[in-house]
């Protein structure tokens, strides 16, 4: 949640400066300048702008469904890995117990044989 928080402020950051940039330095001005010299250019921004924003809306909806799939992801990642944890403990007990079972019966044979 810290790393989408730092992200967000970043976003923000950079939007407030670009903003600045632009308003000082009137980046789009070639922009105002031809629709000017061509007002039937400035028919088709309306069909633009909603094509903009509605493929913003379109990349935000994509991009929360893919967190939300690398949450549930990531859970059954976890899920598994504390699955294999318990299985190699598992088998570490099982070897442990054999390893002292067969030692056992070393010592025994070795006082057998005595």
């Amino acid at each position: 949640m810290l790393e989408m928080q730092k992200d967000m402020i970043i976003f923000a950051i950079i939007t407030v400066f670009i903003l600045v940039i632009s308003y000082f330095f009137d980046i789009f001005k070639f922009l105002v300048e031809l629709f000017q010299k061509n007002p039937q250019a400035l028919t088709y921004i309306d069909e633009i702008l909603t094509a903009l924003i509605t493929l913003s809306i379109g990349f935000a909806i994509f991009s929360w469904r893919r967190w939300l799939e690398l949450k549930k992801e990531t859970a059954r990642s976890i899920k598994l890995q504390e699955e294999l944890l318990k299985i190699a403990n598992t088998h570490a007990e099982t070897e442990r117990i054999i390893s002292k079972q067969l030692r056992s019966e070393i010592e025994e044979r070795k006082k057998e044989k005595k």
